[in-house]
């Protein structure tokens, strides 16, 4: 992969240096405020966004990745899986146990900026979407996953 290449995915999937994820809707508990008077988009829109924005450039609008470097969502046993384990991967780079290792030469970039409603909105939407048919997953699930 050219250098400049490499850099643009990394700059692109990195925190926008605030602390909080790129979108800037509503998620409740999470800080990011709604607007007086406006209820606001759904989790499922506030998922989309949060995903368009910190997600797509390594696994794509589609969520099929690129093979032989960074993994589809659809159908991952990772995402739809054990939500605990999804939350210590992308949060905190602790490989799940339903992840084969050494399967892809790049590495997960961690999250742990994320709010844990932030990232249960996430983790709901992906479960959710490209084929995968998983149950919700909530910020206090979230939060016990990493610990005190």
């Amino acid at each position: 992969m050219p250098l400049c290449v490499l850099a643009g995915v990394l700059a692109a999937c990195s925190p926008n240096g605030s602390g909080e994820s790129q979108g800037t809707t509503p998620v409740p508990g999470s800080g990011i405020g709604a607007t007086a008077g406006n209820a606001g988009p759904t989790a499922e829109q506030i998922g989309e966004r949060i995903y368009s924005g910190n997600c797509v450039p390594c696994h794509q609008q589609n969520g099929a990745g690129i093979p032989g470097v960074y993994p589809s969502l659809a159908g991952s046993a990772v995402v739809t899986g054990d939500p605990v384990e999804l939350a210590r991967w992308v949060m905190q780079g602790q490989r799940p146990h339903s992840m084969p290792a050494g399967r892809y030469p790049t590495q997960m970039l961690q999250f742990g900026w994320m709010k844990p409603a932030d990232a249960a909105v996430l983790f709901s939407y992906l479960r959710s979407n490209f084929g995968n048919s998983a149950a919700p997953v909530d910020a206090t699930t979230v939060s016990k996953a990493l610990g005190p």
